[in-house]
């Protein structure tokens, strides 16, 4: 027989397998022991790194402190303080409650732990490496908890290797501290990287650790929401739309003092925002939910950023209406929209009125034959049309007038409700049912002239394709374009400085600091022109001279917030993110009128890139309606 092959793991190659998921990146070991010190009850707490946490993550806090029997337990799988009862899961009133962080953390790097309850006289100094204890004694440390993390994934060198660059740990950590300090404003908190203070906050309100964290800029354009029902108690701020940002927007949601992520919820806030900011932008909001906790699920991932709602649809709908309320209170939101953009123009019947046109567009609804015109044709045929006017206006009609010039309009409809033939226009007159033969030859292909290229609302070029109908995002298209070209640019060749006749300056925060330090020589071989004022303020005093007119404090911000966000190497991606940065600032806007010839010319340059139908970031830049569907449609 056989002998049997399944066993248990021991406890610490489990925990390295729990590792996994509790502690990713060295950010994770910061939230996970400054949340401990929060519920140890903490009213300061520091933070101190070195080179990014890789080398050393240390927090110390002034709390409630563990006794040695405690310390030791503390790093035991499934150990904890918070919970005793599976249903306890349902009343948690802390971070921490799974137990597991501690163990992982062990197990995957050295721990050096201090720690004295106040009314103890001597403390405890435990070391452990890789799960296993290898000292523990006395020690005549101060009251409250001094862990000290070293040398993470030193056992695990596949983690180790797979590490980002400083620069971007450190700027994870930086986001993880900031949503550590807001959702908790009564603590004074500090944070150190290689003996530099990047934050030194003091206890306040949440609208003052905002404007600690982000800067006065941001805190002064806050604006209030607050709601109080049986389900829900909502309260915190929201950006003014002028505040939106087209990255790194600051975006937090908090439940019952815990940080969380909810895509749903984020909807509901952007809904309110629907007509008061572009497409390209997004707002501020920092939000907190207070619940029974009975009513929410925290215990889905490890992470505890996922919470599960019971009253998920009813507090959507409180949000959205407690920050619409909000927006109309301060009157950044309008009581109605009047937008006539969508309006067709439709002509009355005004004889003594001169025939006039202005259109915003290159099309032109005609509600008579219920085609659509091309603009100089609708312009040219006018005078076609002595008794009809696009304009009403009241003020040219004499208060007095009858009625009579209605009854001539009505008068020229027959019963089948077809107008009449002096009132068409004849450069568009279509059949009602016009005859295939008419249209279309043998191949199917159009036997009547029409435009080759047609632009809808500023926004859209319309071509025909040997397939059917094609649809191009004008800016898009023109965004790919240039970012081909200027890529090449700084690929092939040294970039000229294009000095600034009045330098221009921009305040970065501490994380993005970081990454301005790792990237300004770079930079400045890229045409860049920069020099640091210190705390966090920069001067530029020149661009690459590829950028044009582009405003130059906007670009280095896309450029320096594009590297924040990538996961690649900071040298790797700055070409490309530079390039990115210009191409938007040079291209042509959405709602910009073309001329078929710069639509043509645009086209021929999109078409000649070995990629054209996708943006650098992944946005859909042609479409294709085949011949199939549009003869469904009709």
């Amino acid at each position: 027989m056989k002998n049997d092959v399944i066993r248990l793991l021991p406890d610490s190659v489990a925990n390295q397998i729990a590792a996994g998921e509790v502690i990713q990146r060295p950010a994770s070991v910061v939230k996970e022991l400054v949340e401990n010190a929060v519920d140890a009850g903490a009213t300061v707490i520091k933070v101190i790194l070195r080179d990014a946490g890789r080398t050393l993550i240390q927090v110390v806090d002034n709390g409630c402190g563990m006794s040695e029997t405690d310390a030791r337990l503390a790093f035991e799988r499934h150990s904890t303080s918070k919970i005793k009862a599976a249903a306890d899961l349902f009343d948690l009133h802390t971070m921490g409650f799974r137990g597991e962080a501690l163990a992982s953390i062990a197990a995957v790097a050295q721990v050096e732990l201090r720690t004295r309850r106040a009314e103890d006289e001597v403390g405890i100094c435990l070391t452990i490496s890789g799960s296993k204890v290898e000292s523990q004694e006395p020690d005549g440390c101060a009251a409250g908890s001094n862990m000290m993390v070293k040398n993470l994934f030193f056992n695990v060198p596949a983690r180790r290797k797979f590490l980002k660059k400083d620069a971007v740990e450190l700027s994870n950590i930086m986001h993880e501290f900031e949503r550590l300090a807001l959702v908790n404003p009564g603590i004074e908190l500090t944070i150190i990287h290689n003996d530099n203070i990047l934050h030194q906050l003091m206890p306040g309100s949440l609208k003052q650790r905002i404007g600690q964290l982000f800067g006065k800029s941001v805190e002064h354009q806050l604006l209030p929401v607050e709601t109080a029902t049986s389900l829900v108690t909502i309260n915190g701020f929201v950006g003014r739309p002028d505040g939106a940002r087209k990255r790194n927007s600051l975006q937090y949601f908090f439940v019952n003092g815990r940080n969380m992520l909810h895509p749903y919820f984020r909807k509901a806030v952007l809904n309110c925002y629907e007509n008061l900011i572009g497409p390209d932008v997004q707002p501020n909001y920092f939000i907190n939910f207070t619940v029974d906790p009975s009513t929410i699920d925290v215990n889905i991932h490890p992470t505890k950023n996922e919470i599960k709602f019971e009253n998920e649809q009813s507090i959507w709908q409180i949000l959205e209406a407690a920050v619409r309320e909000s927006l109309g209170k301060f009157n950044v939101a309008p009581a109605m929209d009047f937008s006539m953009d969508d309006i067709p123009e439709i002509p009355v019947f005004a004889p003594n009125a001169t025939p006039t046109l202005d259109l915003g567009m290159s099309t032109y609804y005609n509600p008579f034959t219920q085609q659509e015109a091309p603009r100089q044709a609708l312009q040219h045929n006018m005078s076609t049309i002595p008794s009809r006017s696009v304009a009403f206006n009241h003020r040219q009609e004499k208060q007095s007038a009858s009625f009579s010039d209605w009854d001539k309009l009505y008068s020229r409809w027959n019963n089948e409700g077809e107008v009449a033939p002096e009132l068409r226009m004849t450069s568009i007159q279509i059949d009602e049912e016009p005859q295939s033969k008419e249209l279309f030859d043998g191949e199917g292909e159009t036997a009547v002239e029409t435009p080759s290229v047609m632009q809808f609302k500023g926004k859209y070029i319309f071509s025909p394709a040997r397939s059917g109908l094609m649809i191009i995002d004008q800016h898009r298209a023109h965004v790919k374009v240039l970012y081909e070209s200027i890529l090449k640019t700084l690929s092939s060749t040294s970039v000229p400085t294009q000095n600034l006749i009045f330098p221009e300056m921009v305040t970065l925060t501490p994380g993005q600091e970081v990454f301005m330090d790792s990237v300004v020589d770079q930079l400045s071989e890229m045409g860049f022109d920069l020099a640091s004022l210190g705390g966090g303020s920069w001067s530029i005093n020149g661009v690459p001279a590829v950028a044009g007119d582009g405003n130059p404090a906007e670009m280095l911000m896309s450029i320096v917030s594009g590297l924040e966000d990538s996961d690649d190497s900071a040298e790797a991606d700055l070409k490309g993110r530079m390039a990115l940065s210009i191409a938007k600032s040079q291209a042509i806007r959405r709602g910009q009128i073309m001329t078929p010839e710069e639509m043509e010319k645009l086209m021929s340059d999109l078409f000649a890139l070995p990629t054209p139908t996708y943006t650098p970031e992944g946005h859909l830049i042609v479409k294709i309606v085949d011949t199939d569907t549009l003869l469904r449609a009709f």
